[in-house]
C-alpha cells in the first residue's frame, strides 16, 4: 500500500471498517470492456480478489458493489462471492451510498470505498477510508487515503482485503 495520509492514521481508519464498497470496472476488473459481435459483454475477474472478498465476509466485514454500468455478469459474480449489497447502473454513486448507509445502519467512518475514476470521488469523500488503484485517474489517486500496489483486476482487492484483515488483527489465522 502507498499512503497519502500518515500510515498510523490509515491503520486506525482500517481497524474500524465494517463495510468495503467496490467499483467494478477498473477495480474488480482491469477496466477493459469486451463485447462480442452479438453485443454480449465479457468481464474477467481475478481469483485472488474473489478469495479476499470471501475472507472479509467470513471475518464479518461486509462487501458491496456500487457500479455505473449494469451487467448480469457482475450480478452473477456478486452472488457467487456472497455479496448482497449490489447497486448497478448508478450514475449517482453518492445516492447509492446514502441508501446503503441507511438500510444497513453503517456510519460513514465504518466504510471503505475503492475506486478508480471521477464518478467515485463523491463516495470517496464521504467514507472513512478511501482507496485507489494505481491505474486510477490522477485526481482519484491524489485524493485517496491509500492506494494499492496491484492494479485493478490484478489483485488490488485482495491487497485491500489483506490490509483490512491485518488492521483488525483478523489475518493471523491465515499466517503460516
Amino acid at each position: 500500500m502507498k499512503f497519502n495520509i500518515e500510515e498510523a492514521k490509515a491503520q486506525q481508519l482500517a481497524s474500524g471498517i465494517k463495510l468495503l464498497l467496490l467499483d467494478v470496472d477498473g477495480v474488480l476488473t482491469d477496466g477493459s470492456l469486451y463485447f462480442c459481435e452479438d453485443g454480449t459483454e465479457i468481464k474477467a475477474f481475478n481469483s485472488l480478489d474473489g478469495h479476499g472478498i470471501r475472507m472479509l465476509i467470513e471475518n464479518e466485514i461486509e462487501v458491496g458493489i456500487i457500479t455505473g454500468r449494469s451487467s448480469s455478469i457482475v450480478a452473477s459474480r456478486a452472488n457467487d462471492l456472497g455479496i448482497s449489497i449490489l447497486f448497478q447502473g448508478q450514475s449517482d454513486k453518492l445516492s447509492a451510498l446514502a441508501t446503503i448507509l441507511e438500510e444497513n445502519n453503517y456510519a460513514p467512518d465504518e466504510v471503505a470505498y475503492a475506486g478508480d475514476d471521477l464518478p467515485d470521488l463523491p463516495v470517496m469523500k464521504k467514507v472513512g477510508l478511501s482507496i485507489a488503484v494505481p491505474n486510477a485517474h490522477g485526481l482519484v489517486l491524489g485524493f485517496a487515503s491509500v492506494s494499492t500496489s496491484a492494479a485493478g483486476g490484478q489483485g488490488a482487492v485482495r491487497e485491500i482485503s489483506d490490509y483490512l484483515l491485518e488492521a483488525q488483527d483478523k489475518y493471523t489465522q491465515y499466517s503460516p
